[in-house]
């Protein structure tokens, strides 16, 4: 069982738990008054966070051999303790104080967190919405949604690395509530076309099924560091479309335009701008439930006993 989690790690703490392998950097020489060798750093990772381990050692064919006794992706066993670095810390591995480890000694949701909310749930009020749309909306998400593989990977899915949703489940989360939003919105301006704003909403995101490889820690895949989920989702739309017979042209081209444009500003890497009210409504509907988790995340994981934190990306957060 994880003895310790990483944001429970504190200068001058003796460390001997499991943690995820992130990434690795190759063995450096170093020198200094007392000794000379090799080091190398990992970068590991659980589900509460990031932290840097390094190895300095004395005997560079040991050095190397631990070195290449992990790879990225493994959970492995460390010894050693937490020093102060720069604004934080890391820890400082000791000889023989790292170990792989076998698949039954951990438990996987130690290192990627599962969203708390009942998934099969969730799934069961998105699939509520989908039979509320129009013909040929309906057929188009039922075409997604009943293709038994695509629903697991958006069921398992995260929303995102860091920020937001960022766990098992968390995309299916997140589409949920940007598609409730979107239906409250609907209650107040019935003149919307509600079965393109549904479907906008629940198709914003899909392309992230296969932007993030989920294993022992969240990653960005090849095609997703590459292309991107605006773009594969806009694929990933066509490639279905062409399944159904007679789709309307127009609405095919809204239904890609709300993709593209669901981050809202060129800067924010929408390929384009909303340009009709149902994408702008995506666009602030997604936005609003990114940033209410984000700021919520914020403000339950602060450790200060200021009235505020300050994040360069949305400003001051107050905490009380």
């Amino acid at each position: 069982m994880k003895k310790q989690f990483i944001d429970e790690i504190a200068e001058g703490d003796a460390v001997n738990s499991m943690f995820a392998v992130k990434f690795k950097k190759p063995p450096r020489k170093y020198k200094n008054k007392s000794k000379e060798g090799e080091w190398f750093e990992l970068r590991l990772t659980d589900k509460t966070g990031e932290i840097t381990a390094k190895y300095w050692g004395d005997d560079v064919i040991y050095t190397n051999k631990l070195y290449k006794s992990v790879d990225k992706g493994d959970v492995i066993f460390l010894r050693g303790r937490a020093v102060a670095y720069g604004d934080g810390i890391e820890i400082v591995i000791e000889k023989e104080g790292v170990r792989k480890c076998s698949p039954d000694e951990y438990d996987a949701t130690d290192f990627v967190e599962v969203c708390s909310k009942d998934i099969n749930e969730m799934m069961s009020q998105l699939m509520g919405i989908i039979e509320s749309t129009e013909e040929p909306y309906k057929s188009l998400l039922l075409s997604f949604f009943k293709d038994e593989d695509f629903a697991e990977k958006f069921r398992r899915a995260p929303a995102a690395m860091h920020r937001h949703h960022s766990y098992i489940g968390g995309l299916l989360e997140h589409t949920l509530n940007v598609a409730r939003i979107c239906q409250r919105v609907y209650e107040l301006h019935n003149e919307l076309d509600y079965s393109l704003l549904v479907t906008g909403a629940i198709l914003h995101d899909i392309g992230k099924i296969r932007e993030f490889d989920v294993g022992t820690s969240i990653e960005m895949s090849e095609e997703g560091m590459l292309i991107g989920h605006i773009t594969i989702g806009v694929q990933m739309l066509m490639e279905r479309i062409k399944t159904i017979e007679n789709f309307p042209e127009r609405i095919k081209w809204k239904l890609a335009h709300i993709i593209l444009s669901h981050h809202g500003k060129n800067e924010y890497g929408s390929p384009k701008i909303p340009q009709f009210p149902e994408a702008h409504v995506v666009y602030f509907a997604d936005d609003m439930d990114a940033k209410v988790d984000y700021t919520i995340n914020l403000k339950e994981r602060a450790e200060t006993e200021d009235l505020w934190i300050w994040k360069r990306d949305v400003g001051h957060i107050y905490l009380k």
